[in-house]
Formats: structure tokens, C-alpha cells, sequence
């Protein structure tokens, strides 16, 4: 293919793992890497480039950084190995973490002082639609980061929202996007819980509940793994006291009052307090449950 091009992913966890199986079903050449050793094998046996990253970076095209948070971007982009020194000028990053803006404005002015483009791109979607390359992407940065990083982005994404040329914007937005979704998974629990007080089954709800005015997609999604008292993680507890706190942070610098955020804040904090920090963040449940002495589906 004429746009066939040398895309490293790094970060191989639920998400972006699918993210690199989609880049390479969209015909690319893909190097997976992460720290866990089992799954850039995995990765390899299924298509993936067999030469080590460091040894071609220079002719890499696009870095996807799939990674936790700020400090492990920062790490990957200029720690001791960073990769970014070591691409060549017109490459592009596609930085997918949930940061702060300032710190995505921050990442792309280091990278355009190295000729590397940065476009500021927080996904959302969820492992399955990562791995049918379906993500919703919230972007923003020049056009020319657009360009760079327009085959990568095609095959990873349903639909990529164009927010603006300068970074920051994007990660705003999924501040936003995290506000709601960590407050629904947290109120999804709650009314759960609520309605077992009342002698509504779990199952009921999820059947009632997700046909009426009160459904999300966080409720459909999430609702169903507490019913089957299946907390294999998908997306776990711990990632909702940062991005919570991230947003939290965003909103003491606007002067804004966020006091429904700071209270889902405190679930899942007390969920990871309780050990849940790696169970699906649908376990929140189990805070609720606890204080009133219900029994959740699967438990004795």
C-alpha cells in the first residue's frame, strides 16, 4: 500500500493493544512495546515487527503512546531512553494518556523544539472497540500533526474530533469526558445498590433500567459485569482516582466547583482502600454494598 508505514505503539495493555492490532490490520508495519515482555511477544507472533524499537526508531513514522499517565508520556517521550530524541524530523507522537492540557501543551512545544510533531489524542471507546479500531479520538494540534498521523488515525478510530490547532484542547475534552463517565459509573452503582434495598435484582434493573430515561452507555456497559459478578478488568478502579484528580485539579485552577466529581472521587477511592484498585471499576459497587450489608451477585 502507498501509505503503508512504521508505527510503534507503546503501551500494550487493554488498549493499546488493540490500537496496535488495528494499525496492523490497516496494513502497517507495527513495533509493540512495553514493559511486560509476555505480551510485545504475544504481539510479535501475531504479525508485530520482530526487531527491537530502539534499533529503527530513527525510521519510525508514528509513535502511539498508550501509557497510564503524565509521567509515564513524559518518560517515554524524554526519560533516559526516550524516543523522541531518537525520531527523525516530521514524525509524529500520538500521545493517548488522559493528562492535564498544560502538560500536552507542554509535551508539544519539547517536541517541536526536536522537529517531532505532537498531536494531543485521548481515546475513548473501551478495549473492544480499540481492537475493532473504533475508538472515538479527541484531538487536537497543527494540521501538519493531522497529516502525520492521518493513516494511524483511520485505522484506530471511528471518529476523530478535530478540536482545535494547539494541544491542550484535546485533553480537555476528555476531562470532560472523564467527569461524566467516572460520576455515571459511580451513580450506575449507586442506584444499583439502591434498588437491591428496595428488592430489585440486579438483573432487573440492568433489564428495566437500561430501556428508561435514567440508562448510560457507562450504565449498559457496566451494569451487566455486576450482574454476572464478573470484575475481570476492562477498565479498573485505579485509574479513576487520577483521572478524577486530574479533573479536580483542571477545575480548583478555573475557580470552578466540581462537588458531584469530588464525591465519585471518594468511591472509588474508597474501592481501591477496600483492594479493588485492579478488580473493573464497575467493583465500586462493592463500596455501597459493604456499608449496607448487601450481597452482590457471585459473592457468599
Amino acid at each position: 500500500m502507498s501509505n503503508r508505514q512504521k508505527v510503534a505503539v507503546i503501551g500494550l495493555g487493554s488498549m493499546g493493544y488493540g490500537m496496535a492490532q488495528s494499525v496492523l490490520r490497516g496494513g502497517h508495519r507495527v513495533w509493540g512495546s512495553d514493559i511486560n515482555q509476555d505480551r510485545v511477544a504475544r504481539f510479535r507472533s501475531e504479525g508485530g515487527e520482530a526487531e527491537e524499537l530502539e534499533l529503527v526508531a530513527s525510521e519510525i513514522d508514528v509513535v502511539a503512546v498508550v501509557v497510564l499517565n503524565a509521567q509515564q508520556t513524559e518518560t517515554v517521550l524524554f526519560g533516559e531512553n526516550g524516543i523522541v530524541p531518537r525520531l527523525r524530523a516530521g514524525a509524529v507522537v500520538l500521545a493517548c494518556a488522559t493528562v492535564p492540557p498544560a502538560f500536552a501543551r507542554d509535551m508539544a512545544k519539547r517536541c517541536e523544539q526536536r522537529g517531532v510533531h505532537y498531536l494531543d489524542a485521548p481515546i475513548s471507546g473501551g478495549a473492544a472497540k480499540a481492537a475493532s479500531g473504533a475508538l472515538s479520538i479527541m484531538a487536537s494540534g497543527t494540521p501538519e500533526a493531522f497529516d502525520a498521523a492521518a493513516a494511524v488515525l483511520d485505522a484506530i478510530a471511528e471518529r476523530v474530533f478535530e478540536l482545535g490547532h494547539t494541544a491542550g484542547a484535546g485533553s480537555a475534552m476528555k476531562a470532560v469526558n472523564q467527569l461524566l463517565a467516572g460520576v455515571h459509573i459511580a451513580t450506575m452503582a449507586e442506584a444499583l445498590t439502591f434498588g437491591m434495598t428496595q428488592g430489585i435484582q440486579p438483573e432487573t434493573f440492568v433489564e428495566v433500567i437500561s430501556k428508561c430515561a435514567g440508562t448510560s452507555w457507562m450504565l449498559e456497559n457496566r451494569a451487566p459485569h455486576i450482574v454476572e459478578g464478573d470484575y475481570t478488568s476492562r477498565s479498573s478502579i485505579n485509574i479513576w482516582p487520577k483521572d478524577l484528580g486530574i479533573v479536580l485539579d483542571i477545575a480548583k485552577s478555573a475557580d470552578f466547583d466540581a462537588p458531584i466529581t469530588a464525591t465519585a472521587l471518594d468511591q472509588f477511592k474508597a474501592a481501591a482502600e477496600m483492594g479493588l484498585g485492579w478488580d473493573d471499576d464497575a467493583a465500586v459497587a462493592k463500596v455501597y454494598a459493604r456499608k449496607s450489608g448487601l450481597t452482590l451477585p457471585g459473592e457468599s
